[in-house]
């Protein structure tokens, strides 16, 4: 019979999705989160059309658009500023939707938080999951305030930092990629649309991109070495330095980092559970189970495509085990796609001039390949 009550474990876009796409259906959901409030945290984020597809079935697409700037290609630079090549981006989620768009993450989460209220699902924060124990068509909780409670289903949304998933019998781990990252949002001019650069030789950098995000905003990263060197600059004189050498737009866009620019980084790991994603009723969803290198901006939207696609399956008659079995078999073969393809490219990445190397071939046919529903 289909779930009528759901625990989710996790407030971000795979959490927030997967409760507004069950409340849809009518389940009753609570969230948790062990953040103590919401905050504005997080930089720019890419929205391709399959994951804008999937906002259109949980209904907030008009809000994300609202939000968004919309994308049709990225420009390719070399380093010193030439222009490599303007490459299309295959329409992901159908003719009817940008094929992308940029947009603030916290933008964003703030849409799916006030979608998620108005369904009904009950959100608390400064909780986490501490335990759990699978029944015969039940699960049972007991989060870290002591509140033991009863469900159909656990969904965990921790993200690859996952402290549930070994519990689920699951022994894989995050691995690193060899790549690290540096985000920020800054400004940009109207004639300033998507691009990427890649580097002349190996100092410096190895890619470095920028996204709009609004009228005169965008949000820029720079891909380098996964250590933060110690060498005694300022974050924004590490980004500054790692820029240097590129030129176009980019001179504009490194000079406008500065001290009192806000700066992210972190050692970019992955993660792919090509087994089972649940024990009993209780599945990991999200990055929980698939992180890749946001090489091809597709770690969100896989995310927000296994919310849609668990409620599907099981809000519907039939038996809960035959129907999470199908979900990860239909759901695996289109992640692995992605894994492989976002691997391969950090793989170029870290070995420039490789013979043989063509990244714009191996994300067009990875997005390509994503074009039909999930």
């Amino acid at each position: 019979m289909p779930i009528h009550s759901a625990l989710i474990v996790g407030g971000g876009f795979t959490g927030l999705s997967t409760a507004i796409a069950l409340a849809q259906c009518g389940v009753q959901v609570s969230l948790v989160d062990r953040a103590p409030e919401w905050t504005r945290v997080g930089h720019g984020i890419t929205i391709q059309g399959n994951a804008l597809r999937a906002f259109a079935e949980i209904g907030v697409i008009d809000e994300v658009l609202a939000v968004g700037e919309p994308e049709d290609s990225v420009t390719l630079y070399f380093a010193d500023g030439r222009v490599m090549a303007e490459m299309p981006t295959p329409r992901t989620g159908g003719d009817d939707l940008p094929a992308t768009i940029g947009a603030l993450r916290p933008d964003v989460h703030e849409i799916l938080v006030r979608r998620a209220e108005a369904l009904g699902v009950e959100i608390r924060l400064g909780l986490e999951l501490v335990s759990f124990e699978n029944g015969e068509d039940w699960a049972s909780s007991v989060l870290s305030d002591g509140t033991a409670e009863n469900w159909d289903v656990i969904v965990v949304a921790e993200g690859i930092t996952s402290q549930t998933r070994p519990k689920l019998g699951i022994t894989e781990d995050r691995a690193p990629s060899g790549l690290g990252i540096w985000r920020a949002v800054t400004s940009r001019t109207p004639e300033m649309t998507g691009g990427m650069a890649f580097p002349s030789d190996g100092s410096g950098a190895f890619k470095v991109g920028y996204t709009p995000v609004g009228a005169d905003e965008c949000y820029i990263f720079v891909l380098c070495p996964p250590e933060r060197p110690d060498n005694g600059l300022e974050d924004w004189q590490e980004v500054q330095r790692l820029m240097a050498n590129f030129h176009g737009p980019f001179d504009r866009l490194r000079e406008s980092v500065g001290p009192d620019t806000f700066l992210n980084f972190q050692e970019i790991e992955w993660i792919f559970v090509e087994g089972p994603w649940h024990r009993g009723r209780v599945i990991a969803l999200g990055e929980a189970v698939h992180a890749v290198p946001p090489l091809i901006a597709q770690g969100a939207a896989q995310c927000v495509e296994d919310a849609v696609l668990f409620a599907e399956y099981v809000t519907t008659d039939g038996d809960f085990e035959t129907q999470v079995a199908a979900f990860h078999e239909r759901r695996v073969r289109r992640v692995k796609g992605v894994v492989d393809a976002s691997l391969q490219l950090a793989t170029w990445e870290l070995n420039p001039g490789t013979p043989g190397a063509d990244p714009g071939r191996v994300m067009g046919e990875a997005l390509g390949a994503l074009i039909p529903a999930p």
